[in-house]
């Protein structure tokens, strides 16, 4: 959408991102501008993904260049996953190559952090994150010992992410929330990050399907698994990594209610299941007879993996004709803002999506063509619809 449409014209453009898309393509996702549209559009092999938003070209050096050349960048914007696809790799920006690393030392500090996390019960995602986020820091400062750094050097890191490689607000708040455990839980120094101040974040909306996208989305689904999948989702308000982790014995057909264990914070929870739901959850039954877990993956006795659901709806999305920058998650969106509309109170949206604050769930007020749609524009005082 071009920046003038969008309300944010005196807002700098942000910069590109460069993600892979199998198995030999390289897709860019940046802000509107027509000059470089231009630019985009005469290098050889592109396509413009209108329903989802970004670019996609051949994977291949030349084209990188190219690509490069018209955001006046180099390669050290790419995430190391895009950079090692071409056969880049990215030096230590703080210490010669030379230099060696004191691995086991580094390494022992890492391990630290994911025991402790471990101990702690913290989810794998989380521990996966974490580990993650201190193990760049590590290789961005190359210390001797990371308990040793300092908060200079905490700040030079975060910079070097804001500045260099374009991260987002969330991102280095996630930085910020790796550093603050080690340092504090595991090296027990809470002065270290304790004193640095999260950057501010934007207040984004939820993007919304309307109740006839939703129906387009459903009816476009040929298998009956993917079908049932986004029907559970839209109609219980779940999370996509709770949808693909129910068990049949989640579903309590007596009660017309769904159990979701450990969601998000590890919290359990009910939410409604639909009558329609459930007569097409007793089809699915008889034709799949799932056991350990409601949707298996492609390995046997493995649940459906998050990625496999995401990219379900996403080509239902392409199918449906849909251009709005949605994902799955906005099923979830949906459900609590047509709740909303329907005159639910905001009390039971809350418990049947989890949310510990209401706050959380307010946000949908602001959505909801409930409070939105009634109101008229002074123009229509002026200039009657043609519809009336």
């Amino acid at each position: 959408m071009p920046a003038t449409l969008s309300g944010n014209s005196h807002l700098p453009p942000s910069p590109p991102r460069f993600f892979l898309i199998p198995p030999d393509r390289v897709g860019v996702k940046c802000s509107f501008d027509e000059a470089k549209a231009r630019q985009l559009r005469a290098i050889p092999g592109q396509r413009w993904e209108r329903a989802k938003g970004f670019w996609t070209f051949p994977r291949t050096r030349e084209t990188l260049e190219k690509l490069l050349a018209v955001f006046r960048t180099d390669w050290r914007i790419l995430d190391r996953t895009v950079a090692d696809a071409f056969g880049l790799n990215q030096p230590s920006r703080r210490v010669p190559a030379s230099v060696p690393k004191m691995a086991r030392q580094v390494s022992s500090g890492i391990e630290a952090l994911r025991r402790e996390l471990t101990i702690r019960d913290y989810s794998p995602k989380t521990i996966k994150t974490y580990t993650s986020c201190v193990r760049s820091f590590e290789e961005y400062s190359s210390p001797e010992r990371l308990e040793d750094l300092s908060i200079d050097d905490v700040r030079d890191y975060l910079l070097y992410q804001i500045e260099e490689r374009g991260m987002s607000a969330g991102t280095i708040s996630q930085i910020i929330n790796s550093l603050r455990f080690l340092y504090m839980e595991v090296y027990k120094r809470p002065f270290l990050v304790g004193v640095i101040e999260r950057p501010k974040r934007g207040k984004h909306l939820p993007v919304v399907l309307s109740v006839e996208e939703v129906k387009s989305i459903l009816e476009g689904l040929g298998n009956l698994k993917h079908r049932v999948m986004l029907m559970l989702v839209y109609s219980a308000g779940l999370r996509v990594g709770e949808v693909v982790n129910l068990k049949p014995e989640d579903i309590d057909s007596e009660r017309k209610v769904i159990h979701v264990r450990s969601g998000k914070g590890k919290k359990d929870r009910y939410t409604i299941l639909s009558d329609v739901v459930l007569d097409v959850l007793r089809e699915y039954w008889k034709a799949y007879k799932p056991r350990t877990w409601l949707f298996e993956g492609q390995v046997p006795g493995q649940p459906y993996s998050v990625r496999s659901a995401e990219r379900v709806f996403e080509v239902a999305v392409t199918k449906a004709g849909i251009r709005k920058d949605v994902s799955i998650h906005s099923l979830r969106h949906s459900f609590a803002t047509h709740l909303l509309e329907q005159g639910t109170d905001i009390r039971f949206i809350q418990e049947l999506l989890g949310h510990s604050s209401i706050r959380t769930t307010e946000i949908y007020t602001h959505v909801s063509r409930k409070q939105i749609g009634t109101l008229r524009s002074p123009i229509e005082q002026i200039i009657q619809p043609r519809n009336k």
